[in-house]
């Protein structure tokens, strides 16, 4: 099997351990899997067009608020159901165990790389779900707003 589906199949079983842990109804437990693996497949295909972990991260973070948002229309739940599970695979948990390893051994140099390695790819989940979820916002805000302009120009009829 080649690492790419290991890695696939890895972030499925991984979604679904935590799906688990935060009691995602049953009926949503594909989904919200299906979301961990999907998100780690985005992940890895921008790390075939970007260097380093901080666009992979931003892409694949930015489509599992859009996935989220998604299917918690279309499955009619919150959408942290589906969020929480989907970015799993994108936490840089070796990445921070290497940078206190380096740094309770005083190796300065190594922590200093590892440390920044975990930032980017931290920053790049946080500016990657910020980027769609105050595009989100903004949408609602404006259609809200529209709509509401429209129901006003019905009652002066």
């Amino acid at each position: 099997m080649s690492d790419a589906l290991i890695q696939l199949l890895t972030a499925f079983i991984g979604a679904l351990g935590f799906s688990l842990v935060f009691n995602v109804r049953r009926e949503l437990l594909l989904s919200a899997s299906l979301g961990g693996m999907l998100v780690w497949g985005v992940y890895l295909f921008c790390g075939y067009f970007f260097e380093g972990v901080f666009l992979p991260s931003l892409v694949a973070a930015a489509f599992a608020s859009l996935y989220s948002e998604i299917l918690a229309r279309v499955k009619k739940a919150p959408a942290t159901v589906f969020y929480t599970p989907a970015l799993i695979p994108l936490v840089p948990g070796g990445s921070l165990y290497y940078t206190m390893s380096y740094a309770i051994r005083g190796e300065w140099e190594s922590m200093s790389l590892s440390g920044s390695s975990t930032a980017y790819c931290a920053l790049g989940i946080a500016v990657g779900m910020s980027l769609v979820l105050s595009t989100d916002f903004t949408l609602r805000k404006i259609i809200g707003k529209l709509s509401l302009k429209g129901k006003l120009d019905q009652n002066k009829r």
